[in-house]
């Protein structure tokens, strides 16, 4: 079984930067698709952004287009969300997830899940 563990979340203030990291337990996280999701107090949880298990393939929610960047280090065993022009509803805890299908993860679900990190953006 996959287990991720994300890293990276903090407190930082609108228009400010930070990059979110998700280490993978086990080699064969190298042939899932992997995603970011989010989860701001009293919300349902949101689907960020999704990776294939190449990185060739990338998708985003509409509200992180042009501001995050989902990326995949396959020979680390890793995932990160770039994420640039932070804004005070990005606030929320952060979840690594992945999954053996790349639409799976699209539909706003996975297999698996990490713990999250918590991120704070002020204004």
């Amino acid at each position: 079984q996959v287990q991720l563990v994300e890293s990276g979340g903090g407190l930082v203030q609108a228009g400010g930067s930070l990059r979110l990291s998700c280490a993978a337990s086990e080699r064969t996280f190298r042939i899932y698709a992997m995603g970011w999701f989010r989860q701001a107090p009293g919300k349902e949880r949101d689907f960020v952004a999704a990776i294939c298990w190449s990185g060739g393939a990338t998708y985003y929610a509409d509200s992180v287009k042009g501001r995050f960047t989902i990326s995949r280090d396959n020979a680390k065993n890793m995932v990160y969300l770039q994420m640039n022009s932070l804004k005070p509803e990005d606030t929320a805890v952060y979840y690594c997830a992945g999954d053996p299908i790349f639409s799976t993860i699209q539909g706003g679900t996975a297999t698996y899940w990490g713990q999250g990190t918590q991120v704070t953006v002020s204004s």
